[in-house]
């Protein structure tokens, strides 16, 4: 079968972000994605009200049964919840019912992208601290670097990131909204190797960090080098940001929902 990216995320009722985000870019990189379902959400395309998280003795179950059945080529996290779900997934690492080469794509999602609390951030940056040693590549925003590196430099907290164990680091700034164009830097083991300069786009996207961090996934497992998968991600998210769907065009808070089907 096609292969298989394993996704622990989150039900967004809206379709712009979590795990139908996952199962679109990964399907649109030629992958196959299983999805361990972390939490279900209530929110639309501009805001989260709430949200309730699976147990993390459900969402082992249902990790470990697509591993016992499926080819599992690269595991992606997003939306993780609690600081429990988070110590399973470490823990699944660490003993190894992931195999130890495994590739993994970790967002770190603090803060929905529109906005609405996920967990109380302190409890789950000192978990996530615990579970970079396993990533491959993180893909944190601007405030996310900050939070988990403790810097306000981006290229010093990337490189934090990279002496604390993880692989990689792919920096995005297009939650800084002061700036021009959108910059992405990606360190692999603390130095800086690539570069893309992508255009700021008129509105706000919803799901476009989900998008962007499976996209590498799905790619990675279709066997692309990291760079080239990363690569291939910025040119993609580019199409289906211009492709974008406006929920609510009379409304001035709308976030727009990227078209993951663009062809590209």
């Amino acid at each position: 079968m096609r292969p298989v990216v394993l996704c622990f995320s989150g039900l967004d009722p809206s379709g712009g972000a979590g795990l139908q985000a996952d199962i679109e870019a990964i399907g649109q990189a030629g992958a196959h994605a299983a999805i361990a379902c972390t939490a279900i959400t209530i929110q639309n395309s501009q805001q989260v009200f709430g949200f309730e998280a699976c147990a993390a003795a459900l969402l082992e179950a249902q990790a470990t049964t697509v591993l016992d059945d499926l080819p599992v080529r690269v595991i992606k996290s997003g939306m993780l919840g609690t600081t429990d779900n988070i110590a399973m997934l470490t823990r699944l690492f660490a003993e190894q019912v992931i195999a130890a080469d495994t590739p993994f794509v970790l967002d770190p999602v603090l803060v929905a992208n529109s906005g609405g609390s996920l967990g109380d951030e302190q409890t789950l940056v000192t978990a996530f601290r615990e579970l970079l040693p396993y990533a491959t590549l993180i893909t944190p925003n601007t405030h996310e670097l900050r939070a988990l590196s403790g810097e306000q430099d981006l290229h010093i907290g990337a490189q934090k990131l990279c002496a604390k164990g993880c692989h990689a680091v792919l920096v995005k700034t297009s939650h800084d909204f002061d700036s021009g164009d959108i910059e992405q830097y990606l360190y692999i083991k603390g130095e800086m190797v690539h570069k893309s300069v992508l255009p700021r786009l008129k509105g706000e996207f919803h799901g476009s960090g989900c998008s962007l961090a499976s996209f590498i996934a799905g790619r990675l497992a279709m066997g692309d080098a990291l760079v080239e998968a990363v690569k291939a991600a910025d040119s993609w998210i580019t199409q289906t940001l211009r492709a974008a769907d406006a929920p609510h065009p009379d409304n001035a808070n709308a976030q727009l929902i990227p078209n993951r089907f663009v062809e590209f």
